[in-house]
């Protein structure tokens, strides 16, 4: 019946600030919410002091018999009513502790690609029958469960649900890094690509893109986060524009060196789901250019908070790129449409009377 209490268990690793917020948001409406999650998570103290009870607990494999226990125990004092898990180690582990218990499963993912229905490892978590809803990040991902094909298997329309993560300009009010501090001169026109190393990410597109850059611009670029590649040092140490590439490692204060920039890039090659660090930059007023990669083109209306181009284009990206800098106007311009575009579209507020929404539909109540 609408307007009972909701019993959730929430299951979760290193928690970001929306998911955290998410679970304090859900407390305030009235959800009889707990979290299991490891001390180190960011946000651990924060959901503490909200008055969420937390549980200490890193869930190190998908099979943890003792993780699997204590999960259990936790399901039948508590009475859970629902079981919220974010990452394959916790779907695992989940299911096996709620085995004949009347629980209804809710998964989260928040990236494209790597489930099969050839694999076993998705049958024990996302693709299991017991798990009755996937939340995913993006609308892009909820179109990969929609799509996924085997003889006649198929992921049930009605399964994964399309919920955002949600942000608030209140969490981005920090004052803009020192960009001198890593060699850029002031007043240098300045484009970020905030990333730990991965080939997926395209960073090595984004360092061929300097070379395309007009020779006389004014343009600067920074990689922002661990680049452990000895393929993206050779192309840095190649590009003509090498004297013009700096690099930062990584660092805690990513949205603060992103909010000092002008534009922001995020070259994605694939897989991506709802990119937080291109999130960030918006919501700091940052024009934004991303690939057509996954989720990255939800956050954006092409042309006027954002600039969508093809993944693996380093020309098209340095087009936009030289085509901002020859128009401060324009990217001032995208960057404030940009920043009304995360306080408009991506509110966590949205996120929580969603997730509250599909907590009362999975018991039936709506």
């Amino acid at each position: 019946m609408k307007g009972q209490t909701v019993r959730v268990l929430c299951i979760t690793d290193n928690s970001d600030r929306p998911e955290a917020e998410t679970f304090i948001g859900l407390k305030k409406k009235g959800v009889d919410i707990a979290v299991m999650c490891p001390s180190s998570a960011p946000h651990y103290t924060r959901l503490q002091q909200a008055g969420v009870p937390v549980l200490d607990v890193k869930l190190k494999s998908k099979f943890s018999p003792k993780a699997i226990r204590m999960i259990r125990g936790i399901l039948m004092d508590r009475q859970i009513q629902i079981l919220h898990l974010f990452n394959n180690n916790a779907i695992s582990n989940g299911l096996f502790a709620s085995r004949n218990l009347p629980v209804k499963i809710i998964a989260y993912r928040g990236i494209v690609s790597n489930i099969s229905f050839l694999n076993p490892a998705s049958w024990m978590t996302h693709l299991n029958p017991r798990v009755d809803h996937i939340i995913c990040v993006a609308e892009k991902v909820r179109e990969y469960f929609l799509n996924l094909r085997f003889l006649r298997l198929r992921v049930p329309p009605e399964k994964p649900v399309t919920i955002h993560k949600g942000h608030s300009l209140e969490w981005y009010q920090n004052a803009p890094a020192d960009l001198s501090q890593f060699g850029i001169p002031q007043g240098a026109f300045t484009v970020c690509c905030t990333a730990n190393y991965r080939p997926r990410k395209g960073i090595h597109v984004f360092i061929q893109a300097a070379g395309y850059l007009p020779k006389d611009a004014d343009i600067h670029f920074l990689l922002v986060g661990e680049m452990k590649s000895a393929r993206i040092m050779r192309l840095i140490q190649k590009s003509p524009m090498k004297e013009k590439i700096h690099l930062t490692g990584y660092r805690k204060d990513a949205p603060e060196i992103a909010a000092a920039c002008n534009v922001a890039v995020l070259p994605a090659l694939r897989r991506e789901g709802l990119p937080k660090v291109i999130i960030e930059a918006m919501a700091y007023g940052v024009a934004p250019i991303v690939t057509n990669s996954g989720g990255s083109p939800e956050l954006i209306e092409d042309g006027k908070s954002g600039i969508i181009v093809p993944p693996g284009s380093a020309e098209a990206i340095a087009e936009q790129i030289t085509r901002l800098y020859k128009n401060p106007l324009l990217c001032r311009e995208i960057g404030a449409n940009a920043k009304k575009r995360i306080a408009d579209s991506f509110r966590i507020e949205d996120t929580i009377e969603r997730t509250y929404a599909l907590y009362e539909k999975v018991l039936g109540r709506t």
